[in-house]
């Protein structure tokens, strides 16, 4: 290779290097732009993530927020260990009726002691077109623990225009479970403006984790089945009593046993106690008893649709007047024996029978005093005069002491439309000339018609109102009724003296204290 030929590839090569490094340069310069770029876009992207981290902590913090509200909502959708609940009431009553010829017994005994002669009574008509009451009642349920439960009811009841219970009692009364307010039908007479305790009693149960429960406390003895079908209220359930034994404000205990059995679903048994009066200290002069009460009840199936439940009880030792009927004509009182029931009530329903349901009930029951020697006096020109024992009349009136039994039916059925919420009932009673019973806290204004000695019809008519309930205790109603009394005996609802046939009163000896009613009707809506 020459000299010359070196010099020009040396001179060749130093071009190539030069035109390579010329864009390499560019290169450079585009590539120092570029990262300044990044640089640039890397900065505003760190500012990007603070602003999504900022973002992200505030929507944290507003979730801590819902959640706290979100656990508050859940705590107080739970069940309240306190539930409150209650019920107004209005009712108008028109009342018609009319009574048997006869003779007042304050006349004839006024005879006996040497007056005027008693003269006879003759029939005429009663009537009180227009009786209005308002009722409120407020319900209380506690839970102290999981097994322990109070429950309290308290009524207001009063006549419109009255802060007594004079319309309805004393001389405007014609039985003896209407004519004064004690303790077994205070809060179910209107009678004033107070609020009065008419429930309130405590329940253990699950005891020793076996189905076995006790009750204790003012008792929820009133408005038993099958009553509560007419009154468009559900079944009380083994805390209840049949109504035909027994409608009576009691203050008592109860110990129960529900075992499981296939072949027997809702089955129970259960023994109840309850005090009717309390005579207070006893003393040389006062030696008036306690009356107290003894049930056993039993029932073998209760479900829905299908419930039987059959009872015994005794009344011992039963008043001859309540304490609170204090009147200036009766001497001192006394207990005048005992009195045994047995009876029961099977209730059904068929659904879907056509446009609703079938709700059908019967109940049966029977009576048997056992009167002892003691006789209720009434004070009369200053003498004491016996007048007459448990069912029976003194003997100066020619009665004579004995053991009496009488029965009772009792018969309906309500028919519940579904699509009109309508429900259709009718009913029917029947008591024999000495059948007696303990229910003297009826709704019944009259007197209770499950008391009466003959024949009681009554049919009725439950309007549901279609408004949206605001709680599960909600609901609204008309109801519309009619009754009609026929009496066949004297004294329903009452155990003093003998019963006398309605048309064998033009006797002086059968004269009677009460006006006495052969027929009674009631137009009531509520």
């Amino acid at each position: 290779m020459t000299k010359a030929t070196s010099s020009n590839i040396k001179k060749t090569l130093a071009a190539l290097i030069i035109a390579l490094m010329l864009p390499m340069q560019a290169y450079a310069a585009d590539q120092a732009d570029l990262m300044n770029k990044i640089d640039d876009l890397s900065k505003q992207l760190e500012q990007v993530k603070q602003q999504l981290q900022d973002i992200q902590k505030n929507d944290d913090t507003k979730e801590q927020r819902l959640s706290k509200v979100e656990k508050k909502s859940e705590s107080s959708s739970k069940p309240s260990p306190i539930e409150f609940s209650g019920d107004y009431r209005f009712r108008y009553d028109s009342l018609a009726g009319k009574t048997a010829d006869g003779y007042n017994f304050n006349d004839v005994l006024g005879q006996m002691l040497g007056g005027p002669a008693a003269q006879l009574v003759k029939a005429s008509d009663i009537k009180n077109n227009s009786l209005m009451t308002n009722r409120l009642g407020l319900n209380i349920k506690a839970k102290a623990t999981e097994d322990i439960t109070v429950k309290a009811r308290l009524v207001m009841y009063k006549v419109w225009g009255h802060d007594t219970s004079g319309p309805v009692t004393g001389s405007n009364a014609f039985f003896a479970d209407k004519s004064s307010i004690f303790d077994g039908n205070v809060s179910h007479i209107p009678e004033d403006n107070a609020l009065r305790v008419d429930q309130v009693y405590a329940t253990w149960s699950n005891i020793f984790g076996q189905p076995i429960w006790f009750s204790v406390g003012r008792r929820p003895s009133t408005g038993g089945a099958p009553t509560n079908l007419r009154q468009n209220k559900e079944q009380e359930g083994s805390a209840g009593t049949p109504g035909l034994l027994v409608d009576y404000a009691f203050d008592g205990m109860t110990l129960g046993v529900a075992p499981d059995i296939d072949a027997m679903p809702g089955a129970y048994a259960k023994l109840c106690y309850g005090r009717g009066f309390d005579s207070g200290f006893r003393t040389d002069v006062q030696n008036l008893k306690d009356v107290d009460m003894l049930g056993l009840q039993f029932s073998p199936y209760s479900t829905e649709n299908l419930s039987a439940v059959f009872q015994w009880n005794r009344a011992f030792n039963l008043f001859g007047f309540p304490e609170t009927n204090t009147s200036a004509s009766f001497g001192k009182n006394t207990n005048l024996g005992d009195i045994d029931q047995f009876g029961g009530v099977i209730t059904g329903k068929i659904e879907k029978l056509g446009p609703g349901d079938l709700n059908l009930f019967t109940s049966t029951a029977a009576s048997i005093t056992h009167p002892n020697t003691n006789l209720v006096t009434v004070l009369a020109g200053g003498n004491t005069i016996p007048v007459g024992g448990m069912l029976y009349d003194a003997p100066g009136f020619g009665g004579t002491k004995q053991d009496k039994t009488g029965y009772s039916v009792y018969l309906g059925g309500r028919y519940d439309i579904v699509k009109t919420s309508t429900k259709i009932g009718a009913e029917y009673n029947y008591g024999s000339k000495n059948w007696i019973t303990f229910t003297p806290a009826s709704d019944d204004m009259w007197t209770s018609k499950l008391g009466t000695r003959g024949n009681v019809y009554e049919v009725y008519l439950i309007q549901d109102l279609n408004q949206k309930a605001i709680s599960r205790f909600g609901k609204a109603y008309l109801r519309l009724g009619y009754q009609n009394y026929q009496f066949n005996y004297t004294g329903s609802n009452n155990w003093v003296g003998s019963p006398k046939k309605i048309t064998e009163l033009n006797n002086p000896m059968n004269a009677q204290m009460f006006s006495p009613l052969k027929t009674a009707r009631d137009l009531y809506l509520t």
